[in-house]
């Protein structure tokens, strides 16, 4: 590491957990963010920060007014501008040493595979059920280990997958009905949730990379704020 990385990444470094050896670990790996929105934001913040080498963000939409209450990775100058495009501005600022990839398009089945291939976690904050078992069956195929996250009102839901433990489909088997579950420009959402929960997904990020702690895997973590 230069001696910039050294300072940048010194409160890393002094963690027993993680060290240089750790930190150089993170430099070296690729994430890929799925959803540059509330969850999506807080993820690749803190991702940015940590020093992920190359970080992948997928989004087809552009930012909205009613975004900027909980997708803090957008400010008012970016509305109408695409979110994978305000997203690496911000986190190119904030970190130069990060690589950043921006896909702006839907998530669907002929490409998904292509596009998770190269990267080593996949944090998936999409907005919509199939999309959010579209991501979860690539992955299992793929044998890509992933956090899945959720929010609604006050309340977060997320879970990890490595290869061989429980998926998303293990647990819900099939998405609902379409309607019969209402999205947040339906029935709201408390911004301060999607920063709660996205920080635990990056942690998530973080700690499979570095082979540290205790992931939620096989189980669902489950939050009312």
């Amino acid at each position: 590491m230069t001696e910039d990385q050294i300072e940048r990444y010194s409160r890393h470094i002094l963690l027993k957990g993680v060290g240089g050896r750790g930190q150089e670990k993170l430099l070296g790996s690729k994430v890929l963010v799925i959803g540059a929105g509330g969850l999506g934001s807080p993820v690749a913040l803190y991702l940015a920060a940590a020093g992920i080498g190359t970080l992948g963000i997928v989004d087809y939409d552009k930012v909205d007014m009613s975004n900027l209450q909980r997708q803090v990775l957008h400010f008012t100058p970016d509305l109408h501008r695409p979110k994978v495009e305000s997203a690496r501005d911000k986190l190119q600022q904030m970190n130069p040493d990060v690589t950043i990839n921006i896909y702006k398009e839907r998530v669907v089945a002929d490409m998904v595979m292509d596009l998770i291939a190269d990267y080593d976690f996949i944090v998936e904050g999409s907005d919509n059920f199939p999309t959010k078992f579209l991501i979860n069956d690539a992955c299992v195929l793929g044998k890509k280990p992933y956090s899945h996250g959720g929010i609604l009102r006050f309340d977060g839901l997320t879970m990890t997958y490595v290869p061989g433990s429980a998926c998303y489909r293990c647990v819900f088997n099939a998405p609902p009905p379409q309607g019969m579950i209402p999205g947040c420009s339906e029935a709201g959402v408390f911004g301060a949730v999607a920063g709660m929960l996205g920080t635990i997904q990056a942690a998530e990020a973080l700690r499979y990379i570095l082979g540290i702690g205790e992931l939620v895997t096989n189980r669902v973590l489950y939050f009312n704020a």
